[in-house]
């Protein structure tokens, strides 16, 4: 069955992206370590023992909804250094969500995430066609927040509880997007804070 998503490697000159496979699963267990990210209550990181129902779960995502997880590689080690995906794939449409994004904590706030972000942004935009893309987080997650206002993405709203959290919480999340128009100045933004 033909898809609107196909799996594809995106490489880039610090990072690479290629598609998740099963075989992944003790490196991204590495990866999440770097920092105990399983510990922020408003991320879902998997926590030890839970990388293989992580992965199980994105491959059935993968297979159910056509989304396409990934694992995201550092390209000076070759180590796995965290994931993310195309998810919420509105195929009719040409909308898509870029989201379930983490990264090991020694490379947050680093050039890797921005080459990251513009790899996928230019597949969905100038291979895909997509119309719009969009960014979600958790209303409490404010790294989060200021990292996806910084690659130009404009804030759409506010999504009040909106899903129920691992511990039960209600979680509020705040809904952003770039549409296609926008794309051209936001890959020079992009660009720019890349060559800096």
């Amino acid at each position: 069955m033909s898809r609107w998503i196909e799996p594809v490697t995106l490489n880039g000159e610090h990072v690479t992206l290629e598609p998740l496979t099963a075989q992944h699963t003790q490196a991204l267990a590495a990866a999440a370590a770097d920092g105990e990210l399983w510990k922020l209550w408003y991320t879902s990181v998997p926590a030890p023992g839970e990388e293989g129902a992580y992965v199980a779960a994105a491959l059935a995502m993968r297979e159910r909804d056509g989304t396409l997880p990934f694992v995201v590689r550092d390209g000076a080690t070759g180590d796995v250094i965290g994931s993310t995906r195309f998810f919420n794939v509105d195929e009719k449409n040409h909308r898509l969500e870029i989201g379930h994004t983490w990264y090991a904590k020694r490379v947050q706030r680093t050039g890797l995430n921005t080459e990251a972000k513009l790899l996928l942004l230019t597949h969905a935009f100038e291979k895909l066609g997509a119309i719009a893309v969009e960014f979600r987080t958790h209303f409490m997650n404010h790294a989060s927040r200021a990292a996806i206002a910084r690659l130009g993405a404009k804030q759409d709203g506010i999504l009040r509880n909106h899903q129920v959290g691992r511990q039960g919480e209600l979680r509020d999340t705040v809904v952003f997007s770039i549409i296609a128009s926008e794309w051209p100045a936001v890959r020079e933004n992009l660009l720019l804070k890349l060559a800096r």
